[in-house]
């Protein structure tokens, strides 16, 4: 059975509703699949609201879909919970209401108005009243990784060398160094997003699928299956393949 991989959403439902189409054609063909989203539902893009009440519901209704857990999402729902909290591994000049993060968008498809020019306090009061627990509950809960198809999936990826049951979700969430120039093998192939790049690209040892859906890029979507990997587009699948050594 074939694995589907969907890259960071950013709040871009239509995006969202548009892949999903894709895998439902590609599935009308191959047959039935698990799809895996890498994370950062929410944030920048202008209706992250809708893209969560969409992923929380249609699991709710029994869809067979995992939702990750991921930088955005955790910076979320730490302001939902208090926000005097800051997540320990975001730059200590930024905070989840600044511009280059996208949190005030997020709470804006929530109908909380005028998120970064109001005093903090009155924000949370009003992201409290109108953000559903259920959401924030939704999110909270998310795993961290996944493992199908002899592939991990993760938002951002991992510390080379350590089992992924031993990996500390802040890397699982936040990390680059380390990761991304990392040329040996990992205990499995890595599919991730969480750095964004302009298309889905196979690295040999990993998969990043972030095509840049915060930046007006496309949402993308790769299928995982008898150990190849494909880009999943309106053509049809096209293969991903590693880079040729030598």
């Amino acid at each position: 059975m074939q694995t589907y991989a969907i890259g960071d959403i950013h709040g871009h439902f239509d995006l969202l509703r548009g892949v999903h189409d894709l895998i439902a054609d590609d599935m009308a063909r191959h047959g039935a699949g698990q799809v895996v989203h890498v994370g950062d539902l929410v944030d920048r893009g202008p209706a992250s609201a809708a893209v969560v009440e969409y992923l929380r519901c249609g699991i709710e209704a029994g869809q067979d879909w995992v939702v990750l857990r991921s930088n955005h999402d955790r910076l979320f729902t730490t302001f939902m919970a208090d926000p005097a909290l800051r997540d320990p591994c975001l730059r200590a000049d930024l905070s989840w209401l600044h511009p280059k993060i996208g949190g005030a968008e997020t709470l804006r498809s929530y109908g909380v108005r005028s998120a970064g020019d109001r005093p903090i306090e009155k924000v949370h009061a009003d992201a409290r009243g109108l953000v559903p627990q259920a959401d924030v509950e939704f999110l909270n809960s998310r795993p961290a990784w996944h493992r199908a198809n002899g592939v991990i999936f993760v938002h951002a990826g991992v510390r080379p060398g350590i089992a992924i049951e031993h990996q500390s979700e802040d890397d699982l969430c936040w990390i680059r160094a380390g990761f991304l120039d990392h040329d040996g093998p990992f205990e499995a192939l890595i599919v991730h997003g969480h750095t964004a790049i302009d298309v889905p690209t196979h690295y040999g040892n990993r998969v990043n699928i972030d095509s840049s859906a915060a930046y007006g890029g496309p949402l993308s979507v790769v299928v995982i299956e008898e150990g190849e990997v494909f880009h999943l587009t309106t053509a049809g699948r096209v293969p991903l393949q590693p880079p040729q050594a030598g």
